[in-house]
């Protein structure tokens, strides 16, 4: 489903807020992970729908080392489409320059001022979110779900959301998520050695990549996916 931001919708009863969870990423490429940690939110947290939003230029990682964002944001929409709960935004892709969390968080608001935004992350961000561009601003604009693994040290993960919450006045919710043994960067290491990645990637997704020839080491041909 595509997310257009000028549609508005009719949602609940008078005076309740529609509740949109946000799933921000490099997505090279989505993975099983990411739609189960979206779903696990949406279900945890009664969310509305989840938006999917694919990153433009990070400013955290060496744009040489990520796909065009055309081809993330073509299979993060083929790996979304056939849930209803689940959009895509074009927001990040579209921007010229570094893409900001805050800057994205507050282009929804002004938007949709009535919306709650839930911002989708796993735990491990907590403890650099405050080093991230205007952290003031994101906790400001979104409450922040944070995926917390079996094995994260709760003691030290309690005090960084203590932390957060009075230095920012942060709004933390847990989202209780077994991890998944999947990463982009193994399914990335597994196309370059020629092995498969059934059942770690949506069967659209793993279409769209045999199609282009994607994160193949044995061929220099690429798409022209910018326009």
């Amino acid at each position: 489903m595509e997310y257009n931001m000028e549609e508005k919708e009719e949602h609940g009863k008078a005076g309740q807020k529609k509740k949109t969870g946000i799933m921000g990423g490099t997505f090279n490429p989505i993975h099983v992970g990411h739609l189960l940690l979206a779903e696990s939110a949406r279900d945890s947290f009664g969310l509305d729908h989840i938006l999917f939003i694919p990153s433009g230029r990070s400013y955290m990682k060496r744009e040489s080392e990520i796909l065009d964002r055309r081809g993330r944001y073509e299979m993060t929409r083929l790996a979304i489409e056939d849930n209803p709960a689940f959009s895509i935004s074009d927001i990040e892709v579209k921007r010229e320059g570094n893409t900001y969390t805050c800057d994205t968080l507050s282009q929804l608001k002004e938007q949709e001022p009535e919306t709650e935004f839930y911002f989708i992350v796993g735990a491990d961000s907590l403890f650099s979110m405050e080093t991230w561009r205007k952290p003031e601003s994101i906790f400001r604009d979104c409450i922040v779900l944070a995926a917390v693994r079996d094995d994260k040290d709760s003691d030290k993960l309690q005090e960084q959301i203590l932390y957060l919450q009075e230095k920012f006045g942060a709004r933390i919710c847990q989202i209780s998520f077994r991890e998944i043994d999947i990463s982009s960067t193994d399914i990335r290491m597994r196309l370059s050695n020629g092995q498969s990645i059934r059942y770690m990637v949506p069967d659209k997704v793993i279409s769209y990549i045999e199609t282009h020839h994607l994160y193949r080491e044995d061929t220099e041909w690429k798409p022209n996916l910018r326009a």
